[in-house]
């Protein structure tokens, strides 16, 4: 979660010079790039020509390609804590999820955190004078969060035969496959190119963490996680992510909201609580 939280404010060295689509496929294919020599390294050959590409290239567009795409699009819109605080809503999410497709109850400590985690978020866009500004931007990091915890169930469920390398190198090479593709529709079609000339080392740095650091090795010990112990549990560590962020953010002389911290902290009590971690046996 430190890793993933840290890629945020580096995107926004690289946002504003990558057109979505393409800065998408710049981050995928380097995570790519990374996993899959050491996946053929420990592996084998055997291992990468026997995986089911096609599955893996699926369900890595889903997990990471949209997800990826529409949390692009909210750093557009809104500074990265403001993210961040939202995707804390993965928690509730990813027991929503278990509740759908594993029959799990949906219980009243459920519905209390999923209401908190509303409140907080609510709080979190909100300005100085209580206005709400629940933009496009607040919309995408809700689909962000939507896609990456369905993505993330399914890339342990669809590919059980792998180890969490393969799994992770599967669906990140098959994610940087199709968003090649779209990203070369998408300058052919309606120009959409990077601004070569506006990147320099400080760019290149911040893609590199973006895509190296917060999906290549995020991604990798994210599916550990999540073949081991759940996607509801595993995400419950998203919980900390608004504080890393606003740490990162804070330490690089960004400024500190009072008022982000405050919807951030009622959005952790309310994934707690959802998750018996918070008051458990009393709502």
């Amino acid at each position: 979660m430190v890793i993933w939280a840290s890629g945020l404010p580096a995107a926004n060295l690289i946002i504003p010079h990558m057109p979505p689509i393409a800065l998408t496929a710049g981050r995928a294919t380097l995570a790519a790039l990374v996993l899959l020599p050491i996946w053929w390294a420990l592996e084998g050959r055997r291992a990468i020509l026997s995986a089911d590409w096609l599955r893996g290239a699926w369900v890595g567009f889903v997990t990471l390609g949209l997800a990826s795409f529409f949390v692009i699009i909210a750093l557009q819109f809104n500074d990265p804590v403001t993210v961040a605080i939202v995707t804390a809503i993965m928690p509730v999410a990813g027991i929503l999820l278990e509740c759908a497709a594993d029959k799990r109850p949906f219980t009243r400590a459920l519905a209390v955190g999923l209401l908190l985690s509303v409140l907080g978020g609510l709080i979190a866009v909100s300005d100085s004078k209580g206005s709400l500004d629940f933009g496009i931007g607040v919309l995408a990091a809700l689909a962000s969060v939507l896609c990456y915890t369905w993505g993330s169930r399914e890339t342990v469920k669809a590919l059980p035969d792998l180890t969490p390398l393969g799994r992770s190198t599967v669906t990140v090479a098959g994610c940087a496959v199709v968003a090649l593709i779209a990203a070369l529709a998408d300058g052919l079609l309606r120009g959409q190119w990077p601004d070569w000339q506006a990147i320099g080392p400080t760019e290149v740095m911040g893609l590199a963490i973006f895509g190296i650091g917060s999906m290549a090795v995020s991604q990798l010990l994210w599916i550990i996680s999540v073949g081991r112990i759940g996607i509801g549990a595993a995400s419950m560590h998203m919980n900390a992510v608004p504080f890393y962020t606003m740490l990162i953010v804070f330490l690089l002389g960004g400024p500190w909201s009072w008022l982000q911290t405050l919807g951030a902290a009622i959005v952790v009590i309310g994934a707690g609580i959802a998750q018996g971690l918070i008051l458990r046996g009393r709502v």
